[in-house]
């Protein structure tokens, strides 16, 4: 067992020799390469500059070491150039694109508040219109929300604007006044639409629709005290007439009602009398057809017959009267259309 053991020692004593002769070995090595490389990079070096003309002759003395470090310093100098140069012109075209998208937003602004002066304008004409409309029925008219009244010489005071929070562009709060007030709009007009509703019947009874509907209708001769188109003579016009340059065109009933005439005269040629409720009566006259018969029932916007050229006439037209008991009244109190004539 002894024996064994310093068989053991011997052996370790001797791979531990062993080791320490090789790792003393590579740094003998490793000191001699660092020598070595030392005494290259320490090598003397003479660079003359010999010019062409007879100046004297240039000499430095260096090492490599020093011509290394020198060249690789011009080397780093010389990229960092080029790629610093690279980065500048980059960020010079992104600098050059975020002018131009600058430039279309701010073009884009420009728009947008010209759009929003249009709606300044649109909402006064609005709120003018629904202001009268809403007084002649008995509704209480819409207001702001501004303490102000509003100046009709300053759109932009038009609502009286105030800002919501500091910071906050005009514009906005502008549309934001906008917002509340058609908002508070919505309450009046709803009343209109519940009253339209339930008066519904009554506008179907009164000669409320015009008895032409086309796209170039006109009134070629107005209600009241007119020249006669044949005779020559002022003559008192007890009606409206409307054409559209051509026959054919489909005449409806004006109310509902029923008819009560169906006939032919020399001066109204073919005509056709409605009775409504109320008190009103319509004629329909130089009718080319009739669509109708004497005592039928017509809704309003039936059709009751064609425009036409009988009778006491110039060229195709309809002639619509309009009769509150025996008095004659001006149809285009009841009709929205245009009353220039042509």
């Amino acid at each position: 067992m002894a024996t064994k053991q310093k068989k053991n020692k011997k052996l370790n004593r001797y791979y531990y020799t062993k080791s320490n002769t090789k790792i003393s070995l590579f740094g003998k090595k490793v000191k001699n390469l660092f020598i070595k490389i030392f005494k290259v990079l320490d090598s003397k070096l003479t660079i003359m500059i010999v010019p062409h003309s007879k100046s004297k002759v240039l000499n430095f003395q260096t090492n490599v070491f020093a011509l290394f470090l020198t060249l690789f310093l011009t080397v780093g100098i010389i990229f960092s150039f080029f790629y610093f140069n690279k980065k500048s012109i980059t960020a010079n075209m992104t600098i050059a694109s975020l002018e131009t998208q600058n430039r279309e937003t701010l073009a884009s602004l420009d728009q947008l508040r010209d759009e929003n002066a249009n709606l300044f304008q649109a909402a006064k004409k609005f709120q003018a219109s629904l202001s009268q409309s809403l007084s002649l029925i008995g509704i209480n008219q819409v207001s702001s929300n501004s303490n102000s009244s509003i100046s009709t010489s300053d759109l932009s005071a038009l609502f009286n604007t105030k800002e919501i929070t500091s910071g906050s562009s005009k514009e906005i709060a502008d549309i934001q006044e906008v917002t509340r007030y058609l908002e508070g709009a919505i309450d009046p007009i709803e009343q209109i639409g519940k009253m339209l509703k339930t008066q519904q019947s009554l506008f179907t009874e009164i000669p409320s629709v015009c008895p032409l509907k086309a796209a170039n209708l006109h009134v070629s001769m107005a209600f009241g005290p007119n020249i006669h188109p044949l005779h020559n003579f002022w003559y008192i016009h007890k009606g409206i007439d409307l054409s559209t340059y051509r026959s054919g065109d489909p005449v409806i009933a004006a109310a509902s009602g029923q008819i009560v005439t169906v006939g032919y005269d020399t001066g109204y040629g073919n005509y056709v009398i409605i009775k409504h409720n109320h008190g009103f009566y319509t004629r329909y006259a130089h009718l080319s057809a009739f669509r109708v018969q004497k005592g039928q029932l017509v809704n309003q916007g039936d059709v009751i017959g064609n425009v036409g050229n009988t009778g006491n006439t110039t060229g195709p037209h309809l002639h619509y009267e309009v009769h509150i008991g025996s008095d004659v009244v001006d149809p285009a109190k009841y009709l929205n259309i245009k009353l220039s004539t042509k």
